[in-house]
């Protein structure tokens, strides 16, 4: 998916395959090497179903992907798309079946760039396409940063600054992992939440002795807990992408709306405006591992606050082929 240099009219697309997720951007390249966005979207289609407890992607959470990369490919048709990337991540990468998944995947891209297909991406190369997504408007005196990508079966923590990332390291813990593991109550119980807290302990531990965050200044969270954390902290009537957008919360902040969002039950969380059906089920999960890490990077660093960027491994994928 490399080759000549692109001209001001092309137009590439970056498809963003995850666990709990799927996601486009269509971009114009333009003169300067930018991206001028042409085209978002997103749809839950919980490709990680049960791969924690089986091994293997269940043939209907495959066939919920395809539906939505069907529709992806006739977005790319229409807007003219010349060349594609799309990976996948956290759910693939653990998949016994992983190969069905590939062949959908070839015979839907296929019919937008020939030979297009699926791939995927190790831990550290995720981590490095969120970095660079994810910092890319923030001004460099900013730095260093520590991004975090929160996903449903890997959470990537990226230490770097104005020069690129100097350490990444990915996590096998997301919103939909600890979901299955250790929260099946509605609410869950204070001996469930407590059973979260320590794994998302255990294996961010490892995280933070990988990757050194000391001497950090800014903690830029993105994906979909991260971002549904800051709508909820607005009080947003509707989710508002405009709105979340390098939102600053204190980690107080955070603390609070985490805790609000663990102890509610599915309707609670479901009566919230922003919140997207399709995270209502894991975002408890996902509010576990956020206060877990405001926790420890609270006592790391001086890093008093979260930025939330929408801008994030999407992005870094459609700048990789830009």
């Amino acid at each position: 998916m490399s080759g000549a240099e692109l001209s001001m009219s092309d137009r590439v697309a970056a498809v963003d395959c995850g666990t709990n997720s799927i996601r486009l951007l269509i971009a114009e390249v333009l003169g300067d090497g930018r991206l001028a966005d042409l085209h978002r979207e997103m749809r839950i289609v919980r490709l990680g179903q049960g791969v924690d407890a089986t091994g293997a992607l269940a043939p209907e959470a495959i066939e919920r992907t395809r539906v939505a990369l069907a529709d992806y490919a006739a977005l790319m048709r229409e807007a003219g798309v010349r060349r594609v990337r799309m990976v996948a991540t956290s759910a693939t990468r653990d998949a016994a079946n992983r190969e069905d998944f590939f062949a959908m995947a070839r015979a839907e891209l296929g019919t937008v760039v020939a030979g297009a297909e699926a791939e995927v991406i190790t831990g550290d190369e995720e981590a490095r396409l969120s970095f660079a997504g994810a910092v890319g408007e923030l001004a460099s005196e900013s730095g260093p940063f520590v991004v975090v990508d929160l996903g449903g079966g890997s959470t990537e923590l990226v230490v770097g600054d104005s020069d690129g990332v100097r350490a990444a390291f990915s996590a096998d813990i997301g919103c939909v992992r600890i979901t299955e593991r250790c929260l099946p109550g509605n609410p869950p119980t204070a001996e469930q939440v407590t059973a979260a807290r320590e794994f998302a302990t255990e294996r961010l531990d490892e995280a933070f002795a990988k990757v050194p965050v000391e001497g950090a200044h800014t903690w830029v969270g993105v994906a979909g807990t991260m971002t549904t954390i800051a709508a909820v902290a607005l009080d947003l009537p509707e989710y508002d992408s405009e709105r979340v957008h390098l939102t600053s919360l204190t980690l107080d902040q955070v603390r609070e709306v985490c805790d609000r969002l663990i102890g509610m039950n599915h309707d609670e969380r479901a009566a919230l405006g922003p919140m997207h059906p399709g995270r209502v089920d894991v975002i408890g999960g996902g509010a576990v591992i956020t206060e877990v890490l405001a926790y420890e990077l609270s006592r790391r660093t001086d890093i008093s606050a979260l930025v939330v960027s929408e801008h994030d491994i999407l992005d870094g994928i459609a700048m990789s082929i830009a």
